[in-house]
């Protein structure tokens, strides 16, 4: 099994930024795509971000492309986020979720493992 902890949000202004780290531990030796996914109240979660497990490839959703950043460390068995000029419609729960084969990277039911999330609120 693996499991998935998320760090790194807060509460910041309109414009600012934050830089979210999911730190993966268990048995992470078959783990080859890792995503990030968010979830506003009242809301559906929804695709954020993906990363395959070479880094020769990453996804972003339309709305975050050109102010969000995915990359990983391998090593360390950790995936970040990097979140810039963030706006008040980013406020959400960010979920860490991982595959065990490469599947596609929008698809929720294709991840195996997932996060307990991390707050980012943006105020305006």
């Amino acid at each position: 099994q693996v499991q998935l902890v998320e760090s790194g949000g807060g509460l910041v202004q309109a414009g600012g930024s934050l830089r979210l780290s999911c730190a993966a531990s268990g048995r992470t030796r078959n783990i080859y795509p890792m995503g990030w996914f968010r979830q506003a109240p009242g809301k559906e979660r929804e695709f954020v971000a993906s990363i395959s497990y070479s880094e020769s490839t990453t996804y972003y959703a339309p709305s975050v492309k050109g102010r969000f950043t995915i990359s990983r460390d391998n090593a360390k068995n950790t995936v970040y986020l990097q979140v810039n000029s963030l706006k008040p419609e980013d406020t959400a729960v960010y979920y860490c979720a991982a595959q065990t084969r490469s599947g596609t990277y929008s698809s929720r039911g294709n991840y195996d493992y997932w996060g307990q999330g991390t707050q980012v609120t943006v105020s305006s």
